[in-house]
């Protein structure tokens, strides 16, 4: 079974010059902005990461699974989404979230570079 902290950190690396450091104690990816943070139960909710998201998109996957995606504390207020990792994981779901949070905060060279790979 692979670690999920490891498939997160694999998956937000992948994408053009984001960078890892501690936030709040938690692994937290970057590309001039937060995109992704980690939640290891650290704030007393499930195993998750929690990643900025376009309007509306929170609200949409909360109403359609409630039981893999919520609105985290601090950062839910803004509209990003909290996506379980303690259930049924479809990792190239995940990537797809990841990639639309770095969409929602790099630079738009940046977003044009993931578009030509």
């Amino acid at each position: 079974m692979t670690d999920p902290l490891d498939r997160v950190r694999e998956i937000c690396l992948a994408l053009p010059e984001v960078t890892e450091k501690l936030s709040h104690g938690s692994p937290t990816w970057f590309v001039k902005k937060t995109f992704v943070s980690f939640s290891d139960h650290g704030h007393g909710g499930p195993l998750a990461i929690w990643c900025a998201a376009a309007p509306g998109a929170q609200e949409e996957a909360i109403e359609k699974e409630p039981d893999r995606f919520y609105r985290p504390p601090y950062v839910g207020v803004r509209g990003w989404l909290g996506v379980r990792l303690d259930v049924d994981v479809d990792w190239d779901e995940i990537a797809a979230i990841v990639e639309d949070a770095y969409r929602q905060v790099a630079p738009r060279r940046l977003v044009a570079e993931l578009d030509e790979e």
